[in-house]
C-alpha cells in the first residue's frame, strides 16, 4: 500500500477485507444479543416472558455459531490456532494503521494520464 488513496493498487484485496471487516463485526453483534438474552432471562419475573427469551436466546447463540463457522471456513477466523490468529490479528492491525495513514487530502489532486480518460 502506498500513499496515495486514489492509486488503484491500494484496492487490491480490499472487497476480501472488507467481507473479513463486516464478518467480524456480526459476529461481536450476535454475541452481544447473546449476552443481552441470558441477562434478560436472568432478570424476568414471568414465566411466559421467560420463555419468549430463551427462544430468542436460542435463535441468538444458532446465529453466532452460524457466523462463527463462515469466518472458520473462509480462514477469518482461528479460534482454535492462536499463532494463526495472532498473525491475522497483526496483519488487520498493519492495514489499519496504513489506511489511517493515508493522505485523504493532497494538494495535488489532478490525475490526468494516470488513469484512461476521453480527449477534451
Amino acid at each position: 500500500m502506498n500513499n496515495d488513496y486514489l492509486d488503484p493498487i491500494n484496492s487490491v484485496g480490499m472487497p476480501d477485507l472488507a467481507d473479513n471487516s463486516f464478518a467480524l463485526e456480526f459476529l461481536m453483534r450476535a454475541k452481544n444479543g447473546v449476552r443481552n438474552c441470558a441477562f434478560a432471562i436472568a432478570e424476568t419475573a414471568t414465566p411466559d416472558a421467560r420463555n419468549i427469551l430463551r427462544e430468542q436466546l436460542n435463535d441468538s447463540l444458532a446465529l453466532h455459531d452460524e457466523i462463527a463457522n463462515l469466518m472458520i471456513n473462509k480462514h477469518w477466523l482461528h479460534p482454535h490456532q492462536v499463532g494463526e490468529q495472532f498473525k491475522l490479528d497483526l496483519k488487520s492491525a498493519d492495514t489499519t494503521i496504513k489506511i489511517a495513514n493515508l493522505d485523504l487530502f493532497p494538494k495535488d489532486t489532478a490525475r490526468l494520464g494516470l488513469f484512461a480518460t476521453p480527449d477534451k
